[in-house]
């Protein structure tokens, strides 16, 4: 090929291959090939946003921005006539923050161990990406799939064999992938990890949150009125607009042409095989060092159970304490709301594809951070670099601590990966209700 990538000892990286242009707030142009880059040596541009701490950590605050974002990396054990299986991820951020080229997604021992094609996507994010019912960042994360159908073979890789997985808000978009019409051909499984199914939208929704956030602007009903502003400018706003629960702020929404009705509703009734799985811990991420409940105590368990439980709440608080025993006020109703967040809904996605006949497996991930006294327990975003087996990765020490039984645990759950995007089974039983 006339593109010079980076060798990483057993595997091949290419940075930054651009796989579509976009005009702001219109939709993506494919790009044939890898444009203009013969020599893919660095990032391309992540999406305008806001970083999170989390992003700091992982040295995302390092890569330039820029509305011109929609590039691709890709890790191959060799450039030849392979055919191997091609895992494809989207990363999380809850649609607002990340991109394809954060070290913990490092595809390069997945490549090297399972002998596959690792791909990592940009798209776009927040306003510029999911205003109102636009569903541009979808739409981008299509495109990346067309280019992966026409050039994945270049580089070793399987087109008629592509696995997407994702986490967090990857992890709702691989899913919502599922219900795309235009998606129906480009891959054949979805890994979904700690997926947020709870900010998928509907169209109704995503014209309330539009409405905020041209009011945040200033630009009353008008959106017309966007393209003038700054990158900066958008930013501001979007960081304005009031943000429910559910972050739906800016998500994909169920509504035509892209999503021809609800979201879930189709994805439960897609016949290609499904992995979905939450984290035990999911919520101690947002909570563990949450100033406002250092303090908490049983009056806050008692409103937050009842809030949810109704009549019930005393039964539930007695549940969750049989179940977490010596746990706090704080990390009790975290448990709980790592069930109402993250699990329950992932539950409930397996129950209907299972009652639709559509092959699905469900896991727990478990392993515990021992870092900061272990307070984050196995929080969210703790399984990414398990599953990519990049513990040496940067902050993963930090994040995940120290144990003998890290890389076992890695091994396990990259294998379990790459067993289902070679052959359509992690290697467990089927999720039965």
């Amino acid at each position: 090929m006339d593109i010079r990538g980076i060798d990483r000892g057993g595997s091949t990286e290419y940075r930054g291959l651009r796989f579509a242009t976009a005009e702001r707030f219109a939709a993506p142009v494919d790009v044939v090939g890898w444009g203009d880059r013969h020599d893919a040596t660095e990032f391309g541009a992540q999406a305008p946003q806001v970083g999170g701490v989390l992003e700091q950590l992982l040295g995302a605050s390092g890569l330039a921005m820029s509305e011109d974002c929609l590039f691709l990396n890709v890790v191959t054990p060799a450039s030849d006539a392979g055919a191997r299986p091609v895992l494809v991820f989207v990363h999380g951020g809850a649609y607002v923050t990340g991109t394809a080229s954060m070290p913990w997604y490092d595809g390069a021992s997945l490549a090297r161990g399972g002998d596959v094609v690792v791909v990592t996507i940009n798209y776009r994010l927040g306003a510029l990406g999911f205003l109102g019912d636009r569903n541009l960042g979808t739409l981008d994360q299509i495109s990346a799939l067309r280019w992966v159908q026409r050039h994945i073979a270049d580089f070793g890789g399987a087109p008629d064999n592509v696995t997407i997985f994702g986490e967090s808000a990857g992890g709702s978009a691989v899913v919502s992938l599922l219900a795309a019409p235009e998606a129906d051909d480009l891959f054949h499984r979805v890994w979904a990890m700690s997926p947020s199914l709870l900010q998928l939208r509907d169209a109704g929704t995503a014209a309330r949150f539009e409405q905020a956030f041209l009011e945040a602007v200033g630009a009353g009903g008008d959106s017309s009125d966007l393209a003038s502003l700054s990158v900066d400018e958008l930013l501001a706003a979007q960081q304005s607009v009031p943000v429910d629960a559910s972050m739906r702020a800016f998500s994909p929404a169920g509504a035509a042409p892209v999503f021809p009705t609800s979201i879930l509703d189709v994805a439960a009734r897609d016949p290609r095989p499904v992995v979905v799985g939450a984290n035990r811990d999911e919520m101690l991420l947002f909570t563990a060092f949450d100033p406002t409940r250092s303090g908490w105590g049983e009056a806050d368990v008692q409103r937050e159970f009842a809030a949810r439980f109704g009549s019930r709440s005393a039964e539930a608080i007695d549940v969750y304490r049989e179940l977490r025993p010596g746990t706090d006020a704080s990390a009790l109703v975290s448990a709980m709301q790592t069930d109402e967040t993250f699990r329950r809904p992932a539950q409930r996605l397996a129950e209907a594809r299972c009652q639709a006949g559509a092959s699905t497996w469900m896991y727990t991930f478990d392993q515990p951070s021992t870092s900061w006294g272990g307070v984050l327990g196995c929080c969210h975003g703790l399984d990414l670099p398990y599953a990519f087996d990049t513990l040496d990765a940067q902050g993963a020490e930090m994040f995940t601590g120290l144990g003998e039984d890290r890389q076992a645990v890695a091994d396990q759950f990259s294998s379990a990966l790459l067993e289902f995007a070679e052959h359509g089974d992690p290697g467990w039983p089927p999720f039965d209700v």
